[in-house]
């Protein structure tokens, strides 16, 4: 067997290792409320991972991908709402003066409908999105700040939409999901379990697309994208290709959180939580995937421990930390692991763009033949 099918197979064997320990042993060892706030963080993960594969490897700095992880947020729940006697509504509606159901709401009473429009829905929007910025070559901070400015956008809605999406406090108290308590332990354990499988899941789609030929043409759109225009290839098509799955990954991402958090709001959208998608990513390690996780885990219970034991000057430590990650570790924990050669993170040898005239055995042969 050649080293890179060896390779695969230690990582996915580590990744199925993992994934049995976090549900078989984590259950076993943490408090329901601790396993609660863990399946929380690890939803958390997949969004990050989404972000890691448009910003480490295709080099788009998105600041709105709060925008889908709120909206797949926003699907699942309108389902869970609709859980109701039929003829009735769902109860903050009533406060409102709605008497009948929005005709944007019937559709999510079909649980396939709202699982769909939990991937189509946030995917869509990035790829129309993504295509009207990229066609015209937008990149770079400008793309960054068009997605936060759409973020501010989609805030602004579902914050005012108080008859529709019950605005500031958004949708929340869902009861039951097929006949089961949404609040009951198994219940929790079963989203937990999905949320676990997904990650997995996830991971190995990201890890399949930064592979091979499509993996190094989102490299190089990264590094040179003129280059990369100029060898014949549209980079408008695949970095709106790369933005779509991003978008519904993140939208599959805010439904796991929104089932096992119990509630979803505009916060989802707010321009501070998607800069931190940013983050865990940039603490974990850029074009690392496994660095993206590391990250979110880290930065996100780090939150909660320092908020916990010091609840009025833990955002100095968290501050401290990403001062830290920014100059002393620039490229992220797993990039410094790499960088002291561990086998387990170490980085594949890339072959060299532009190798040296003085190593090209050609041009040597030319000076040795020239003038004989």
């Amino acid at each position: 067997m050649k080293k890179g099918g060896r390779l695969i197979l230690i990582e996915v064997g580590v990744v199925m290792v993992i994934a049995l320990i976090l549900i078989l042993i984590m259950p076993v060892v943490l408090s329901e409320f601790r396993l609660n706030l863990l399946g929380r963080f690890l939803s958390l993960a997949i969004v990050a991972l989404a972000i890691d594969l448009i910003w480490g490897y295709t080099g788009l700095l998105s600041l709105g991908h709060g925008i889908f992880f709120g909206l797949g947020g926003y699907a699942i729940a309108m389902y869970l709402k609709l859980q109701v006697p039929v003829g009735e509504l769902p109860d903050f509606m009533g406060l409102y003066g709605i008497t009948e159901l929005p005709w944007f709401w019937r559709p999510f009473y079909s649980f396939p409908i709202a699982i769909a429009a939990v991937v189509i829905l946030p995917g869509l929007l990035a790829g129309l999105l993504g295509y009207l910025v990229f066609r015209n070559r937008i990149k770079g901070v400008y793309f960054s700040i068009l997605t936060q400015a759409a973020t501010i956008v989609f805030f602004n809605f579902f914050n005012g939409q108080q008859q529709f999406f019950n605005g500031t406090n958004g949708l929340i108290d869902f009861t039951t999901l097929f006949g089961a308590t949404v609040s009951d332990p198994k219940t929790k354990f079963v989203f937990y379990t999905l949320t676990v499988l997904f990650l997995a899941g996830t991971y190995g789609v990201c890890r399949w697309l930064t592979s091979g030929r499509f993996g190094r043409l989102l490299i190089a759109i990264r590094d040179d994208e003129n280059r990369v225009r100029f060898s014949g290839y549209d980079p408008t098509d695949f970095k709106t290709l790369v933005f779509t799955v991003s978008g519904a990954i993140a939208g599959v991402a805010g439904a796991f959180y929104t089932l096992q958090s119990g509630s979803v709001s505009p916060r989802a959208m707010d321009i501070a939580f998607s800069i931190e998608m940013v983050i865990w990513v940039a603490v974990g390690g850029r074009a690392t995937l496994i660095g993206a996780i590391v990250g979110t885990l880290l930065v996100n219970y780090a939150r909660a421990f320092l908020s916990e034991q010091f609840p009025e000057i833990w955002l100095f430590f968290q501050g401290a930390l990403f001062l830290i990650v920014v100059t002393v570790l620039p490229d992220g924990l797993v990039g410094w692991l790499r960088s002291q050669n561990i086998p387990l993170f170490k980085r594949p040898q890339q072959i060299s763009t532009y190798p040296s005239l003085e190593e090209d055995t050609e041009v040597q042969h030319e000076r040795q033949n020239i003038g004989n």
